[in-house]
């Protein structure tokens, strides 16, 4: 049997399987040839190490699959977070973290290079047969901590002091915390500090919980810093649709999160396109953050004036020299009773508007790029739609079609 360890080195594998099987994918072993059977199973058992009160298995035809099952509202805390506290790292370097944090073991202690390694060599000096810690070692990694916030660097004269950082009293904001990680974006990072506190989360549970968007965090705080920095950036985009990865080159420049499934968007600026482009995050990786453009100010107030014409997160096939806008109209019947009709229309209009034709009957409009992201929502009046217009005949022409489907499923005539 091959030796099994928790420890990852690449993240980025990890996300891909999760995906692949328990996300989106409930694949079984024979249905996934892109690695070996022996690497499926060593993912297979790290991630159940991790999330194995929450699998569930089920037999089928086609053989064993595996699935993960959560009810949101019974859970304090999101389990996808322990797949990101999972780091490799080689004897030598947890030998050093710990002789480093037990030299430097109070921020009044205040320690050059030279007086640190000093302090390695007798440390180490009682064992027969010792780590040897070079200076240029030691001085990345005490470089590495400093940027972390967890070592602070000081300049007396000549001579760089290094001592331990003082830890923040976080007893008074545990609440916070406990929502902040499961409701912000990159929680993860609240979910970091509660593992320094002791107090359980029992004030907060979620009806609705989007919680498979933490193993997208890493990807999602790349971008972020790269908006902070107002910088473009290479990433890599692979979708389900497509088995290819493609690399492309973009400004990103804002993040859209759907209040309805909590799914992830990078809308961001297309260089080779001319225009502005939809990104689902967890179809993204390898972000690398390249130098700022002078152009970001410019194009962020341009997706500003796109939005009013936005209803989700695509502007269609509109380039920033040639936009085109769609006009989308119904008119619904509102009985006597119904005027939780009409404040639904009102308050769910986005950037539609409203008008009231006679006493029971109201019409929406809208200029929008993109027709196809209202018919979810206009599906959901289909039983008080009195007319319909698409600008796009197509759009038009496949509303009708679903339509006649769905009478055909429920043996409803046509004339009917």
């Amino acid at each position: 049997m091959s030796e099994f360890s928790e420890l990852i080195k690449n993240y980025e594998k990890v996300r891909s399987y999760m995906r692949e099987f328990y996300i989106y994918g409930f694949k079984n072993r024979s249905e996934y040839n892109k690695k070996s059977a022996r690497s499926y199973d060593d993912e297979r058992r790290r991630i159940e190490s991790w999330l194995q009160s929450h699998m569930r298995f089920d037999r089928t035809s086609e053989g064993k699959n595996v699935f993960i099952s959560i009810d949101s509202r019974r859970i304090e805390h999101n389990p996808f977070f322990r797949t990101l506290k999972a780091k490799s790292f080689t004897d030598k370097d947890i030998t050093l973290h710990f002789i480093l944090f037990d030299i430097l073991h109070s921020p009044d202690i205040h320690l050059s290079l030279p007086e640190i390694l000093e302090q390695i060599d007798i440390y180490l000096s009682g064992f027969s047969q010792h780590m040897v810690f070079d200076e240029s070692t030691v001085r990345k990694k005490l470089k590495e901590y400093t940027e972390l916030g967890i070592i602070t660097a000081e300049k007396q004269g000549k001579k760089m002091l290094y001592s331990r950082a003082y830890d923040e009293e976080l007893s008074d904001i545990t609440d916070i915390l406990n929502f902040f990680s499961e409701t912000a974006p990159c929680g993860v990072i609240g979910s970091f500090l509660l593992d320094k506190t002791e107090k359980e989360n029992d004030i907060f549970s979620f009806k609705h919980h989007y919680i498979t968007s933490a193993i997208d965090s890493d990807v999602l705080a790349k971008l972020f810093m790269a908006i902070r920095q107002k910088s473009v950036i290479t990433m890599t985009n692979l979708s389900r649709r497509n088995d290819t990865p493609i690399t492309i080159r973009v400004i990103p420049l804002k993040i859209f999160i759907s209040a309805q499934n909590g799914r992830q968007h990078l809308l961001c600026y297309h260089m080779e396109w001319n225009s502005i482009r939809s990104y689902r995050i967890d179809y993204l990786s390898d972000i690398r953050i390249e130098n700022p453009t002078p152009r970001y100010d410019e194009l962020r107030n341009e997706l500003k004036r796109m939005q009013e014409n936005m209803w989700g997160v695509n502007a269609g096939k509109t380039t920033l020299s040639n936009e085109e806008t769609h006009h989308i109209e119904f008119t619904v019947h509102v009985g006597e009773d119904e005027k939780h009709i009409i404040r639904r229309l009102e308050r769910e209009k986005r950037t539609g508007k409203v008008e009231k034709i006679d006493e029971n009957t109201y019409r929406f409009s809208a200029e929008v790029y993109d027709e196809n992201e209202l018919i979810p929502w206009i599906r959901t009046f289909i039983c008080r739609i009195k007319d319909i217009h698409f600008e796009s005949q197509e759009t038009q022409q496949r509303f009708k079609d679903d339509i006649k489907r769905m009478c055909g499923l429920y043996g409803i005539e046509e004339a009917e």
